[in-house]
């Protein structure tokens, strides 16, 4: 992403030296150290996202990019990347998708979902990955319960394709 403004921060010498030593320690300027720490990558990549998801376009791929974000996530790097929530522009579908996802991750990576989850009513109609008769009740079984809760019935969860 293009660098077009600037932000001046106050610091003392102490705390200059100290930003010098730790950015020289992670082989970065100092900018781009105290950025990748107020900024992490993996936060800006889940609100990049959450926008492509709320400008309607084929949300699929926008969902695997998602599943491949939170999939290589550590624990920490999870808690911090999905912190905010950005979805109140999402359909509910979304909405309820995006938070089952983040919240599968977080069971899987043992630790807790964000808050902003908890806060996504469930959807009112239940929705079935397929058309098909024969599968739904396979579905209705497979599911994870993170997405079972929130009336989302598919088949795989993080760490496998939904």
């Amino acid at each position: 992403m293009p660098k077009t403004a600037q932000l001046q921060i106050r610091v003392s010498a102490r705390q200059k030296a100290a930003l010098k030593r730790l950015a020289a320690a992670a082989g970065q300027d100092v900018s781009a150290y105290v950025l990748g720490r107020v900024l992490p990558p993996a936060r800006l990549r889940f609100q990049e996202i959450l926008r492509v998801l709320a400008r309607g376009d084929d949300y699929r791929f926008a969902l695997a990019e998602l599943h491949d974000l939170l999939a290589t996530l550590a624990p920490a790097e999870l808690a911090d990347a999905v912190q905010a929530d950005d979805t109140e522009r999402l359909s509910p579908f979304l909405r309820n998708y995006v938070a089952a996802m983040v919240e599968e991750c977080a069971v899987a990576k043992a630790v807790d979902p964000p808050s902003w989850t908890a806060s996504i009513p469930p959807l009112d109609v239940p929705y079935f990955a397929t058309d098909l008769p024969g599968l739904r009740l396979h579905l209705l079984r497979a599911s994870p319960v993170t997405f079972r809760r929130r009336n989302l019935f598919v088949d795989s969860t993080i760490g496998a394709r939904v």
